[in-house]
Parts: structure tokens; C-alpha cells; sequence
């Protein structure tokens, strides 16, 4: 009876329904550009290692950002901030194709303009996470980030192939492009969303330097043994996987000589597991509780990375990859879930950024590590490998506090924070 009268109320909620559809749009030209740009790096190259650079170079962005991100969204309105990030990116990613045409293939303005974009989106990323905490009920955050979930997997199934054909035959550069015209559409349908607290209400001891805030971040997790270890989990999976999209693309192009519609129709199939994660998860986590499907998640992603390496069939390794898929994003909703449940509203948007931030360091460095141990010992070898530190990282994880069906914070955890 629950179950229902949560999935109504949302249906009736029209701040989230708008706010849906615009993310939607939005989240299908982020699925452009997450094949256009790694096409275009190995258009202009033909280097793997190219590639991870990019790739790092999307750490390197959020990083610098995460740093501010979480004072920043904690002190203004959240709605607009949203979408002056959301205007930022619609003309930094207009200036990839406009570049090509005026003057030809530059890799330094892909490299421009992962940076910034990556900086926008990690500062937007950090208020979306507050702006759902404040659209539904406590109880609702699950079933709301099942269905942006479910959204973001339908976009990518679309997405990736839209940009593999296009790419194929206009160029990646024109794919990259067109993510600027979805970032315009989610703009326009924040205009017409209202928050329940546009800013945070923050204890007045609490307003410090932008540093300190950063800290205050930092500290709560740090503070609490649950999202200290859930931390330290994730930046280990960020350090191990960040390049793997790298070594699928590369795999794909260069060890079986596939063209580009290939690749999107790969990672358009491997979407399906990430819709379905978003449709599943919320039933998921009441039956089994967070633990379980948070180790379940790794699992999953290990052992179908371990057969996407010694997958030579196009069919097979879009099944398995799509596997990967449904762990990850299963193990991203319930992650992502328990700290905006747990976590104060007016300490949201730091701990996120800080939890965001803290895995961005070892997220670039893994990627350059992995993209250059691909090119040495074969994309193969390299993705059986991070299938392997996975499933160790997953039973690591059987032996702390996220294990626990429904886990939670001591009372005075918080008050530490800041």
C-alpha cells in the first residue's frame, strides 16, 4: 500500500514531473557526448592514451569544483544556480563544433572544454542532488531517484546510438555539439520548477570560509564509520573503472575493427541494464535492504567485466556489458539515496560535494593508469583485470557497515561535522 501511494503522490507531484522531463532531455545529450568525445580524441590521435587523458581531465575538472561546489550550493539558490550551470555548458559544448568548422581539428579545445564542462556539471550535480531531497518526501527519494534513473538508462539507449550514427557520418564533433542544445531544454524547465527550500537553512555558526565549508563536508563523512568506509569504497571503484568506458570504445574500434555505429548501438544496448536498474532498484533495496544491493551492485560489475574481456562477440559483450550496467547504476541509486537521507539538508550540498570530490582524486590517476596499462598488455587483459580488483573491492565490503540491511548514523555524528 505504500509502494502505491508513494508512486502517486510523485505522478501528482508537478515540480518533480517537470523537473523529470527537462533532466530527461538533458541526460540524452549527455549520452552524446559520453561516445562523441572518447570518437573524436580517437579520431584526431588513434591514442588510448589520449583518451584517458581526457577522461582524467573530466576528474581534474570536478575535482577543482567539488572543492567550491558544496559552499556554494549550500549558500544560494539552488534552482538558478542550476540553471546557470545548465546555460555554461550549452555554449561550452557549442564550441566544439564551431571550432572544428573555423579552424580545423584542435585537440586542445577538447581538452578546454572537458575541463570546464566537467567543472559545471560536478557545481550542477551537487544542487541537482539537494533539488531532489527538496522536490519529494523523505520516503519518496528512492522511488524519485528510481525514475530519474530509469530516464537517464532510456536516454542512453537512444543516445549512444544517435551519436555512433551521427559520428558516422557528420563527425563526433557535430555529436558533441548537440549536447548543448539538451543542456537549453533542461535550463528552460527549471524556470518552471519551484523548490521547497530554494537555499539551505544554515545555523549561522556554521557560515565559515569557503575551505572550512569544504571541511565541514568532509568531516561528517570522515566522522561516521558508515560513510567514511562507503568513501573510501568508492574512491577504490573510481581509481579501479574510470577509464574502462576508454578500453570498451578502444576495444571496440581498434581489437575488432567496429565503426561507429557499432559503438553506440554497444553502449545503447548496455543502457537497457541501467533502465532497468532504475525501475528495480527501489523494490530492490525494501526487500533486500542497502547492503545487499550496494555489494550486490559491485559484484555484478566485476564479474560481467570479467567476460566483456574475453568477449570477442558484438552480441555477447553488449549482453554483458549491460550486466555492468545494472550493477553500477544499482550500486549509484542506493549510494546516492542514503546520503540524502541521512545526511541534514543544510549540510547536503557540502557532504556531497566532499563525497564527489574525494573520489575525483583517484578517479583521473586511474584513469591514466589503466588507458596506459590497456595499451601495454591489451584492452583485454586490462578489463579482466579491473573485473578482478572489483570483486575484491566487493568483499571488502562484507566486512563493514555498509552491509547492513538499513544502515545509519550516530546522533552525534553530525554535530561533529561542523
Amino acid at each position: 500500500m505504500a509502494l502505491s501511494r508513494s508512486g502517486n503522490d510523485l505522478t501528482r507531484n508537478r515540480d518533480f514531473t517537470v523537473f523529470w522531463a527537462g533532466q530527461t532531455l538533458s541526460f540524452l545529450g549527455d549520452a552524446f557526448s559520453i561516445v562523441a568525445i572518447p570518437l573524436l580524441v580517437l579520431e584526431v590521435t588513434g591514442s588510448l592514451t589520449r583518451m584517458g587523458v581526457v577522461t582524467a581531465l573530466i576528474g581534474v575538472g570536478s575535482l577543482v569544483a567539488g572543492i567550491a561546489a558544496g559552499p556554494i550550493v549550500d549558500r544560494f539558490d539552488r534552482r538558478k544556480l542550476m540553471i546557470r550551470c545548465d546555460l555554461g555548458r550549452a555554449i561550452v559544448y557549442a564550441l566544439v563544433p564551431v571550432g572544428w568548422w573555423l579552424a580545423g581539428p584542435h585537440l586542445w579545445l577538447v581538452y578546454a572544454v572537458t575541463l570546464i564542462g566537467s567543472a559545471l556539471a560536478m557545481l550542477f550535480g551537487v544542487a541537482y542532488i539537494t533539488a531532489v531531497a527538496n522536490l519529494v518526501e523523505r520516503d519518496q527519494i528512492v522511488d524519485a531517484n528510481g525514475r530519474l534513473q530509469a530516464s537517464y538508462a532510456l536516454a542512453f539507449i537512444l543516445g549512444p546510438f544517435l551519436a555512433g550514427v551521427i559520428s558516422g557520418r557528420f563527425g563526433p564533433a557535430l555529436a558533441i555539439g548537440l549536447d548543448g542544445i539538451t543542456f537549453l531544454a533542461s535550463a528552460i524547465s527549471l524556470a518552471f520548477v519551484r523548490l521547497r527550500r530554494p537555499n539551505a537553512e544554515r545555523p549561522a555558526s556554521e557560515r565559515e570560509n569557503s575551505i572550512e565549508e569544504f571541511l565541514a563536508g568532509v568531516r561528517f563523512l570522515i566522522g561516521s564509520p558508515l560513510f567514511r568506509w562507503l568513501t573510501i569504497l568508492i574512491g577504490a571503484l573510481a581509481f579501479a573503472s574510470t577509464g574502462v568506458t576508454d578500453l570498451v570504445i578502444f576495444y571496440l574500434k581498434e581489437d575488432l575493427g567496429q565503426g561507429d555505429r557499432v559503438v553506440g548501438i554497444v553502449f545503447g544496448v548496455a543502457s537497457v541494464g541501467t533502465m532497468l536498474s532504475g525501475l528495480l532498484t527501489p523494490r530492490l533495496r525494501r526487500s533486500f535492504g542497502f547492503g545487499a544491493c550496494l555489494i550486490g551492485g559491485f559484484i555484478l560489475e566485476g564479474c560481467a567485466l570479467l567476460l566483456v574481456g574475453g568477449s570477442a562477440s558484438i552480441a555477447l559483450l553488449a549482453s554483458v556489458w549491460a550486466v555492468a550496467a545494472f550493477g553500477s547504476s544499482t550500486r549509484g541509486i542506493v549510494s546516492m539515496t542514503l546520503r540524502q537521507e541521512l545526511t541534514p539538508d543544510h549540510l547536503l550540498g557540502r557532504v556531497t560535494a566532499a563525497f564527489w570530490t574525494v573520489f575525483s582524486v583517484p578517479g583521473p590517476l586511474g584513469a591514466l593508469v589503466l588507458t596506459a596499462f590497456g595499451e601495454r598488455v591489451g584492452t583485454r587483459a586490462a578489463l579482466v583485470v579491473v573485473g578482478i580488483v572489483i570483486l575484491g573491492i566487493a568483499t571488502i565490503a562484507l566486512f563493514t557497515p555498509v552491509r547492513a540491511f538499513a544502515p545509519a548514523i550516530r546522533q552525534a555524528e553530525p554535530g561533529g561535522a561542523g
